[in-house]
């Protein structure tokens, strides 16, 4: 069967949640071969065997830690010469996309960005992505070399599937590029203890209408009680209420989670763009013509001052 390689997100050998969902959109259109680097790249090998890798190409050169992205493209495109793929599968972040981007652009193939479904075709992969913040859905397929994807997180289920995940050295020859730019400190992110915001399944936001950082703790606290992380929309980051990193839009992150509950957001098309992907869609607003109830799946009309606490309460009380 065809090969197709995935690229591994990785922290020190612990897979990420979105390499797991690559591998499960990888198996419908042929046998995944995962490419792991950097540090404990060979301990990601145990569980993307078990998530359907036949094999797990590995290098932990120092050049990936102590420089920018050009050296994963090399390595990935080493990975590449060497199985001749049917199409390579990215995670959908910023540093995801610009590794895409350049091996698409150094195989002379074509790129799909903010893919949320894949499936095989006749004239190969065919990928579903949301186009005009996400009003329309289309369906594309790379007519031009090896199809490079990049898909959001989110958007498939994990499914486990035993392979053989034999591990294999991978040479890599690093371009003159390669330590153009060097990495001269890193600062560690402070953890809140709440999932990764475009990884998590329940996401819980607030908008111009928490009216100060001082009510935050209301949105986190329903956050919380979901085991979900915390976003916010533009107008919130830019008053200073919430961190920018927490920003949910089309300037900001976007996700796509099985449930998302917008709390004191009008629904501008910014935000829109960057949630209107998710599953499910609550919104507590006490605007009725607010534009955000046009696209959810539940709406409250109602003080978000109030509607707030009494939720949390209430799965706070059902778990209990």
């Amino acid at each position: 069967m065809a090969e197709v390689l995935v690229l591994v997100d990785h922290v020190d050998g612990a897979v990420r949640k979105p390499t797991l969902e690559l591998l499960t959109l990888a198996r419908r259109i042929g046998d995944p071969v995962a490419v792991a680097l950097g540090a404990g790249a060979e301990a990601t090998a145990g569980v993307l065997g078990e998530h359907g890798a036949v094999k797990v190409l590995t290098s932990d050169a120092p050049e990936f830690a102590d420089y920018l992205v050009v050296p994963k493209v090399d390595a990935l495109q080493a990975a590449f010469d060497v199985v001749g793929p049917v199409a390579v599968l990215v995670v959908s972040s910023a540093e995801g996309k610009e590794i895409a981007a350049r091996l698409a652009l150094r195989t002379g193939s074509g790129i799909i960005t903010d893919a949320t479904d894949l499936e095989a075709g006749e004239q190969g992969p065919v990928a579903t992505q949301a186009a005009f913040a996400a009003s329309y859905t289309t369906k594309s397929r790379v007519s031009r070399g090896v199809p490079v994807i990049t898909v959001k997180p989110n958007s498939a289920p994990v499914e486990p599937a035993t392979a053989a995940g034999a591990v294999e050295a991978l040479t890599v020859s690093f371009s003159d590029g390669a330590t153009g730019t060097k990495v001269t400190s890193r600062t560690p992110r402070e953890s809140t203890g709440r999932p990764e915001l475009t990884e998590a399944a329940i996401v819980v936001s607030g908008g111009r209408g928490v009216n100060g950082a001082e009510n935050f703790p209301l949105i986190e606290a329903l956050a919380d009680s979901l085991g979900a992380a915390v976003g916010a929309s533009r107008a919130a980051v830019d008053a200073g209420w919430y961190p920018h990193t927490s920003q949910v839009g089309q300037t900001g992150k976007s996700v796509s989670p099985q449930l998302y509950i917008a709390s004191g957001i009008s629904g501008a098309i910014q935000h829109r763009a960057g949630m209107q992907t998710s599953k499910t869609i609550v919104a507590v607003n006490k605007d009725a013509e607010a534009p955000i109830f046009d696209l959810v799946d539940y709406g409250v009309v109602g003080d978000l001052f109030t509607v707030v606490p009494q939720l949390t309460e209430e799965i706070n009380t059902r778990k209990g």
